[in-house]
C-alpha cells in the first residue's frame, strides 16, 4: 500500500468522502513500520473532531439476527436525519478472510445508503487486536460526521469484553425458544449488557419470546447497580418487520439523556481513553520486545522451553526482558 500523506485523507475526510475514510481506516489498521507516523500524524489532526457520536455495541449469539437487526435500526436512523458507522469485529477474520463481508451484503439497505458506511475492522493479532484497530476507526468516523456509531461483533466471548470497553451503550440481542435462554450467555456479558434485545419476537415466536424477557428481567436484578444511574432494559423487537426497533432506539436515547447530563459518560470515556492509553503502550512494547530477529529466536526458544515444562513461565518471562537490558 502506498503511503498516503495525513493531509491527502484528512482533507476529503472532513468534507465526508467515504473512500478517503476508508483508506484512513486500511492506513491507521496497517502494522508496516513505514506507515505508523503517517497513522499518527493523522490520529492527532483528528483528534479535535472527535467524541461528538453515540457509540453503540452490538453483539449477540449467532443465528440472533445482528446484520438484519443492524439494518432496520441503521436504516431508520438515517431516514432521520443522521449518518450512521457500522464497524463489524470478527475474530475470525484474519484466519477466514472474508466473512465479515457476508454481513455486509445482508445489510441490504444500509449498503447503498448515502449516510451510512460499512467496515469490517481488523481483530487479527498482527493488526493489533479488536480495541486497537476498532478504537482508531471510531476516531475516524466521527472526524468524517458520523453522529451514530454501531460496534457489531459476533459471537459470545472475549472479543466482546474489548467491544464493552469502547463503547457508551452495549446491546445484547438474545433468542427465544432455543431451550433454557439462561444457558450458554456468560454472567459477565449479561453484567455488561445496557440493554437486552430479544428478536425475532413475531407470530409463534411472539409467547415464547414474552416468557425470555420476563426471565432475563428477573436475572438482572440479581446485577449489582448500574454506576451511571441506569437500569438495564429487556425489549421485544422483530427486526424482519421493523417492529419494536423504533422502542429499542428510543431507549438508548433515554440512556444517553440520563448518563450524558449526570456525568457518567464523560467519566467513562475519561476512564476508556486511559484504558487504551495502557493498551497501546502494552502492543508497542510487544513490538519492541520482539523486533529484532535475535529477540524473536530467543522468546520462540523460551516458548518451547514453557510448554514442555523445562523452565517456568516466570523464568523465561525474566529470562527474555534480561536480554533487552
Amino acid at each position: 500500500m502506498s503511503i498516503p500523506s495525513p493531509l491527502e485523507l484528512f482533507e476529503p475526510l472532513r468534507q465526508q468522502q467515504r473512500a478517503a475514510l476508508a483508506r484512513a481506516i486500511t492506513l491507521v489498521e496497517s502494522s508496516a513500520p513505514q506507515h505508523e507516523q503517517a497513522a499518527a500524524e493523522l490520529l492527532e489532526m483528528v483528534l479535535p473532531f472527535t467524541g461528538n457520536s453515540l457509540r453503540i455495541g452490538i453483539t449477540g449469539v449467532p443465528g440472533v439476527g445482528k446484520s438484519t437487526f443492524i439494518d432496520a435500526l441503521g436504516t431508520q436512523l438515517t431516514a432521520a436525519g443522521h449518518r450512521v458507522a457500522v464497524l463489524a469485529v470478527d475474530p475470525s477474520s484474519g484466519r477466514t478472510g472474508g466473512s465479515i463481508l457476508g454481513d455486509k451484503t445482508r445489510m441490504e439497505r444500509l449498503a447503498y445508503d448515502e449516510k451510512a458506511f460499512i467496515r469490517p475492522t481488523a481483530a487479527g493479532k498482527a493488526l493489533g487486536g479488536v480495541a486497537r484497530a476498532t478504537w482508531e476507526a471510531m476516531m475516524l468516523c466521527e472526524a468524517a460526521g458520523y453522529d451514530i456509531i454501531l460496534v457489531e461483533t459476533v459471537g459470545v466471548g472475549q472479543s466482546e469484553t474489548a467491544v464493552a470497553s469502547l463503547v457508551d451503550f452495549f446491546m445484547l440481542l438474545m433468542l427465544s425458544g432455543a431451550g433454557d435462554e439462561l444457558q450458554g450467555i456468560k454472567r459477565g456479558i449479561m453484567e455488561m449488557a445496557d440493554m437486552i434485545v430479544i428478536n425475532k419476537a413475531e407470530g409463534d415466536n411472539l409467547q415464547p419470546a414474552k416468557q425470555a424477557a420476563a426471565n432475563y428481567r428477573n436475572a438482572l436484578h440479581l446485577f449489582p447497580p448500574h454506576p451511571g444511574g441506569w437500569a438495564p432494559l429487556v425489549k421485544l423487537c422483530s427486526a424482519r418487520d421493523g417492529s419494536g426497533v423504533d422502542e429499542v432506539w428510543q431507549s438508548v436515547r433515554s440512556y444517553a439523556d440520563l448518563c450524558g447530563p449526570n456525568g457518567y459518560l464523560q467519566q467513562k470515556r475519561a476512564e476508556q481513553r486511559v484504558h487504551h492509553f495502557y493498551e497501546f503502550t502494552r502492543h508497542r512494547l510487544e513490538q519492541w520486545l520482539l523486533g529484532t530477529a535475535s529477540q524473536k529466536e530467543l522468546a520462540d526458544m523460551l516458548e518451547q522451553a514453557v510448554a514442555k515444562g523445562e523452565m517456568s513461565p516466570y523464568a523465561a518471562a525474566r529470562r527474555l526482558l534480561a536480554q533487552t537490558r
